[in-house]
């Protein structure tokens, strides 16, 4: 018997790469998802074209339109929820998450952020590896939670830091990085083995991810 399919909503606001890597990874029959729609809060982005391309839904909800965080968020949590999504996956969604839009979502929403979490959480990671002599950088795949890059991470690719590196240089090599890994992990939650259990710890396979890393590193 097939594989039912997940449905995901896929929040972004800019270029959408990580989001074309799960595009092509779902047209290639690589993850058992459907992806209901890509929902960005700026109209002129790249990635609602990538979605309008693939034949994706695409909705825009200006952040700029409301009175607050809260109130975003809350009309943000209404337009997600009319797709009835079994996940909500961030992809490069450049907004701080209230906690109440956070708890709506627990144990449904994965991120994928530009670091070896817990290092270098927020902004500028890249750079702050450089400046800061760091061996190896990558990526990590985490569940959301109401601390800012502060959840269970399930996934991680490391990189090395090259002597003479640009930010831009070492971005693109993680970046590759993190279009190998955020398809593994939404396939992970689609077939059901990804979980958050109730006391918040990411579980594989019923076990506890202790070491949340990919054995393959970038060049």
């Amino acid at each position: 018997m097939p594989q039912s399919k997940l449905p995901i909503v896929v929040l972004i606001s800019g270029s959408g790469s990580n989001l074309q890597a799960i595009i092509d990874a779902t047209a290639r029959g690589e993850l058992p998802v459907e992806i209901r729609a890509v929902i960005s809060n700026r109209a002129d982005t790249r990635g609602l074209q990538r979605a309008t391309d693939a034949g994706i839904a695409t909705e825009t909800l200006d952040h700029k339109a409301f009175a607050s965080r809260g109130d975003y968020d809350h009309a943000l949590m209404a337009l997600i929820d009319r797709f009835q999504p079994g996940l909500v996956v961030l992809a490069g969604f450049m907004r701080l998450l209230t906690d109440a839009f956070t708890t709506h979502y627990a144990g449904r929403m994965l991120n994928i952020h530009p670091s070896l979490l817990p290092d270098f959480k927020g902004l500028h990671t890249h750079r702050r590896a450089i400046k800061e002599n760091a061996a190896e950088h990558g990526a990590s795949v985490h569940f959301v939670t109401a601390e800012l890059d502060g959840g269970p991470v399930v996934l991680q690719a490391r990189v090395p830091v090259h002597a003479g590196d640009s930010p831009e240089q070492l971005a693109a090599r993680v970046l590759e990085q993190e279009h190998r890994i955020y398809p593994e992990a939404i396939r992970w939650f689609a077939e059901g083995r990804l979980r958050l259990d109730e006391d918040g710890h990411a579980k594989l396979d019923g076990n506890l991810i202790e070491l949340a890393e990919e054995l393959a590193s970038g060049n």
